[in-house]
């Protein structure tokens, strides 16, 4: 398996890896329900065995819980891992400086002296842009942070941000923005040519559409909990989507795999591109780790480019 490099970094990574927001979220994903510890510990054994050494999280997922599990799960196992974690810059938090202070405590649950990837969780704040990326500047130079991210931003605002780092001499490597076959929009909007103009890597959340693009949900099985609020999960919208799962799975049995690997495989080889699909059980990680083991042709890529037009 050959490794990618996330933006100006020497963080090399599988080209797949995993984001975290479930593991400890109890509101959004009912952690504590049907799934909990056990399984998320077979699914980190699962991804981490089968070569995938990337793992997202944030402090906000749990409340804090999900880089307390993450930081224990990669102790234990000792393996190398990238760990990558995110700075809310929430409503109540004024002033860049809080940003030292939320540095510390994720440090502190995650177990480790420096963050390989710290990325700025959303634009949307009352701390301006130059004094939240100088104090991730600042992050990089004490020591507690080799590089840094944002995410969702959009291309303005990301380039304002390649920028204002610059400045400080440290790289921009890398935004985090939802991406996948029922949501193309980063290209429509110009967010991905963007990031390959600086150099950013985009990490694609949310790379299965939340399950969608699985085919697990459908008029027989919806969707429990509050995603099924979501637009996309109306029954007009995933019924929309049924031929796209139909082509994924046609691709996907084709090479010994599933719609998920398909949909994973497409994003995979977009220039720049690194999906971070989440993961509950053993069995939906080693579904996801066996996206590694096949790669989608020329003509596969071009033909689920063609039917997710209308997605862009």
């Amino acid at each position: 398996m050959q490794h990618v490099t996330i933006g100006p970094s020497d963080l090399k990574v599988s080209p797949i890896g995993v984001g975290a927001w479930a593991w400890g979220d109890r509101r959004y994903w009912g952690f504590g329900g049907d799934y909990g510890m056990d399984e998320v510990q077979g699914a980190f054994d699962a991804v981490v065995s089968a070569g995938v050494n990337f793992v997202d999280t944030a402090e906000i997922y749990g409340k804090g819980v999900s880089e307390t599990i993450v930081g224990g799960l990669v102790a234990r196992h000792g393996q190398p891992v990238v760990v990558a974690t995110k700075f809310a810059p929430l409503p109540l938090r004024l002033s860049a400086r809080s940003l030292r202070t939320a540095l510390d405590a994720s440090l502190a649950r995650l177990g480790v002296e420096r963050i390989d990837l710290y990325q700025a969780h959303w634009p949307w704040t009352l701390i301006r842009l130059r004094p939240l990326m100088d104090a991730m500047a600042d992050a990089v130079e004490s020591g507690k942070v080799r590089y840094v991210g944002v995410s969702n931003y959009g291309a303005d605002k990301l380039r304002r941000a390649h920028e204002a780092l610059a400045r400080r001499g440290v790289p921009l490597v890398s935004n985090q923005m939802q991406y996948h076959l029922l949501n193309r929009t980063v290209e429509s909007k110009g967010i991905l040519d963007a990031c390959r103009e600086v150099g950013a890597t985009l990490i694609a959340h949310s790379p299965l559409a939340q399950g969608i693009l699985t085919g697990k949900y459908h008029a027989g099985n919806k969707v429990q909990g509050p995603r099924r609020l979501l637009a996309k999960f109306r029954p007009g919208a995933l019924q929309r989507a049924v031929p796209v799962i139909g082509l994924l799975t046609e691709i996907g049995q084709a090479h010994g795999g599933t719609a998920t690997q398909a949909a994973l495989n497409w994003l995979a080889r977009q220039e720049g591109v690194v999906p971070i699909p989440g993961v509950k059980d053993r069995r939906q990680a080693e579904d996801v780790a066996g996206a590694l083991a096949w790669r989608m042709t020329d003509d596969e890529t071009a033909a689920v480019d063609r039917a997710t037009l209308a997605w862009r």
